[in-house]
């Protein structure tokens, strides 16, 4: 990069830190005396210039100084996003920890660690989970609708059924299938949702004799249906203070957040959309989908349990501390996939 390209990201940069500190436009005169102090006024009001031509900046008023556009924020974070190398968290033993604690009950442990990432950031934190996962197992029933395809139904201890199609290349009587759901309804009912797909169902087909192909099959085939029966579920904490954010200051601000967050659905598939690489991921701007969700931001980052994906992040003003909540998303998510793929959690079968 060439020394005036170099001075340019600089200069955005400092303008982006400034602004997401004081929330006001931001002079040159300020950059001067703050941060391009070698830089002479006459060289910053042209850069500044530049800046605004390749709409990086913008000034809200004549008179006024700048504040960055979305695109500007873009480049900011491209230009910021080695340094996150260098930015560690002090606390992530403590997740560990708690993780290891709560090994048999994970939707608790993601829920001290959605109010984790609220505490640490005074914005709204939010853990994606399966919709199912926190349920109990109440009846299990398969019926035959065509000679290797059956309905998958799983009863939860809530009243709300799932049900999916099973296919089974295998042929199985009337009396193996009922002699299957018996066995399965014997082992499985009253263990909660998210353990029977990643544990005990696992653990079941690992076990089997393999003079018992049938068996394994159906557990396998039992197994995938257990996974697509579980759609995600958003639990959303937050302090009180993230509305004492001056983009909270007007009735009509609040209700667009509120909005956002009743949009489970579009959140998830923004989210689905826009993860494109192992890490932290933002959406802002026309990203947002909707016009009036477009002063928020989503920064998340895709973690895993026993190897099942969910999402976790932090919505927030786009005029958010991006230097300490990216490297703070990406350490809890990478902190929680590989304590549970280094099998630090006890996974002994306990059946209360």
């Amino acid at each position: 990069m060439k020394k005036n390209e170099l001075r340019l990201n600089e200069t955005l940069c400092a303008l982006v830190d400034e602004y997401i500190q004081t929330n006001e436009p931001v002079s040159s005169r300020i950059l001067n005396e703050k941060y391009l102090t070698k830089v002479s006024p006459a060289t910053l009001r042209i850069d500044l210039f530049k800046l605004e031509e390749m709409n990086l900046i913008q000034q809200p008023h004549t008179s006024a100084g700048r504040i960055p556009t979305i695109h500007g924020y873009r480049q900011y974070l491209k230009s910021i996003e080695s340094q996150h190398e260098h930015t560690t968290l002090s606390n992530m033993d403590f997740l560990r920890e708690l993780l290891i604690r709560h090994y048999k009950d994970t939707p608790r442990a993601l829920h001290y660690i959605m109010q984790l990432l609220a505490k640490e950031t005074d914005q709204l934190g939010f853990v994606a989970e399966p919709e199912v996962s926190s349920g109990y197992l109440s009846k299990l029933e398969v019926f035959r609708i065509e000679p290797n395809k059956f309905l998958f139904v799983m009863s939860l201890d809530s009243g709300l059924d799932k049900t999916v199609i099973m296919k089974c290349d295998t042929d199985i009587t009337e009396i193996q299938l009922k002699k299957l759901v018996r066995y399965l309804n014997d082992e499985l009912i009253g263990l909660r949702i998210y353990d029977i797909a990643n544990k005990y169902l696992v653990e079941m087909r690992e076990n089997i004799d393999q003079d018992s192909p049938l068996l394994k099959q159906f557990l396998r085939e039992l197994h995938q249906a257990f996974m697509e029966i579980s759609g995600f579920f958003i639990h959303f904490d937050g302090s009180i203070r993230f509305l004492e954010q001056p983009e909270f200051d007007t009735k009509g601000e609040v209700l667009n957040f509120m909005h956002l967050m009743q949009r489970q659905d579009k959140i998830l598939n923004l989210m689905k959309q826009s993860h494109s690489h192992e890490g932290v991921n933002v959406i802002m701007g026309d990203q947002m989908i909707e016009p009036n969700w477009q002063q928020f931001t989503i920064i998340f980052a895709r973690y895993e349990i026993y190897e099942i994906p969910g999402y976790l992040g932090i919505i927030a003003p786009v005029r958010t501390d991006y230097r300490k909540l990216i490297p703070l998303v990406r350490d809890v998510a990478k902190t929680i996939t590989l304590t549970t793929k280094r099998g630090m959690m006890v996974q002994t079968r306990d059946k209360e």
